[in-house]
């Protein structure tokens, strides 16, 4: 009974688990691409040759067949099919020639067009939580055969069997080399990446990969880290976003709303700066400046003096999403502040409490995504406290708006410039991507070279 009652328990706390916040979608396109990638980076067939044509320690000779040599390997054409619920089904077509002397006496030369047939079940590897291909049940398919011996039924049965012996063993480990190659290109991609020097982003899988009829599907649920070890929790209260429509072959990677809220996390301290010795427009920032805004500014400084901004974030920036156009959002206070000589502490003015809106334009740069914002709208503008008496904060919005425009954003735009790191695997150039801003999400769409 008492452990249904955990079972139980244990569901109930994985269902309330926040939605995976970046998935991948790997099409056909990108899986034929690393595959074949895999069989011309690794040489493999030229290194199955060149290996099947040395004396093997250990090796049981074939009766009949002596001095065997492989030549002539035929550039491997590879068709791929996913198989849901299980993996790729893939079939390698070659030929080749094996050489050597036959029972006859004489050299025998054999020309042979084959197809290797192999089923890759997609798993998650237990010790490092990648995903990884592991081939299964292995087949040598012949297609023709020519061979310069007579053509009788013993010489027949002899190139037959000498075939079903020595293909097999010869092909069935490029299949499992070439795995191995492609397996290497998801090493990274659990590997916490830096962001600037404040943390850390590690791409956890939230569950085993599955595969459909058309795609491999990734959900990570990413581990967003301070530098400090705390973690930062993505946000549970917001729908699980989902894949544009558009073709089930095309490749995606889906970045949610919530992850880039907990990555901007992050750089919250980063936001926070002192604003002074700039200008807004053509005007410089003194108290001449806001005296023309606030009128008892004038009645306590009669000379210009020049004016401090101390901007201080207030929650953790926030992303929102909508078709086509992203926000972030920033709860912050603006104190303002009259700069003193003789190393005096600046004298504070006023403390607004805003929430502005900037517009986010996202791009990719060197394989990590870049932000850059410009203001939308100043969404709230509200007075805190105030040593010159109470005034209309309404008054202050075009001097607010300005000032953060030509003063703020681009400090912000500094702190973004960091980038923010992108899943590393199957040595993906995400630099080819095509960015689109859908409900709650950033999809990119991924390109091959």
């Amino acid at each position: 009974m008492l452990w249904r009652l955990c079972l139980v328990l244990c569901g109930l706390l994985a269902g309330t688990q926040a939605d995976p916040g970046v998935l991948l979608r790997l099409g056909m396109d990108i899986m034929n691409h690393e595959v074949q990638s895999a069989m011309e980076e690794s040489q493999i067939m030229e290194k199955m040759a060149a290996e099947a044509s040395n004396p093997q320690p250990g090796a049981k000779a074939i009766k009949g067949l002596s001095n065997m040599k492989v030549k002539d390997v035929l550039e491997p054409v590879i068709t791929l099919n996913f198989v849901p619920g299980v993996g790729i089904f893939q079939c390698v077509s070659t030929g080749m020639t094996i050489t050597g002397k036959s029972f006859t006496g004489g050299n025998m030369e054999i020309n042979v067009v084959l197809n290797i047939t192999a089923t890759d079940r997609l798993l998650q590897d237990e010790e490092t939580g990648t995903p990884m291909f592991r081939s299964e049940g292995c087949e040598v398919i012949l297609v023709s055969v020519k061979t310069n011996l007579p053509n009788n039924k013993a010489i027949n049965k002899f190139v037959d069997s000498t075939l079903r012996k020595v293909l097999p063993g010869l092909m069935c480990p490029a299949i499992d080399a070439v795995l191995v190659y492609v397996n290497s290109k998801w090493t990274k991609l659990t590997d916490p990446m830096p962001v600037d020097q404040m943390g850390t982003v590690k791409y956890a899988l939230t569950s085993p990969p599955a595969t459909t009829a058309s795609h491999i599907q990734v959900d990570f649920s990413p581990v967003v880290q301070l530098q400090g070890g705390q973690l930062i929790q993505l946000a549970t209260n917001t729908s699980a976003p989902e894949f544009p429509e558009g073709p089930a072959k095309d490749s995606h990677v889906l970045l949610s709303a919530a992850f880039l809220t907990a990555e901007l996390a992050l750089l919250q301290k980063s936001l926070e700066v002192n604003l002074k010795d700039r200008r807004v427009g053509k005007l410089p920032q003194t108290t001449g400046t806001l005296a023309a805004f606030i009128p008892q500014v004038a009645k306590t400084y009669h000379k210009p003096k020049p004016l401090l901004i101390k901007v201080k974030i207030n929650k953790p920036p926030k992303v929102t999403m909508k078709a086509g156009k992203s926000l972030m959002h920033l709860h912050s206070s603006l104190e303002m502040f009259v700069a003193r000589r003789h190393g005096k502490h600046p004298k504070s003015l006023f403390r607004l409490e805003t929430h502005i809106g900037l517009e986010i334009h996202y791009s990719v740069h060197e394989n990590r995504l870049q932000m850059a914002t410009s203001l939308d709208s100043l969404l709230s503008l509200s007075q805190e406290s105030s040593s010159i008496g109470d005034f209309q904060e309404a008054e202050l919005t075009s001097f607010i708006t300005d000032s953060l425009q030509k003063a703020y954003i681009p400090v912000v735009n500094d702190v973004l410039h960091v980038g923010l790191p992108l899943p590393d695997l199957l040595a993906i150039n995400y630099n080819l991507a095509e960015l689109d801003i859908v409900e709650g999400a950033l999809v990119l769409g991924l390109k091959m070279e």
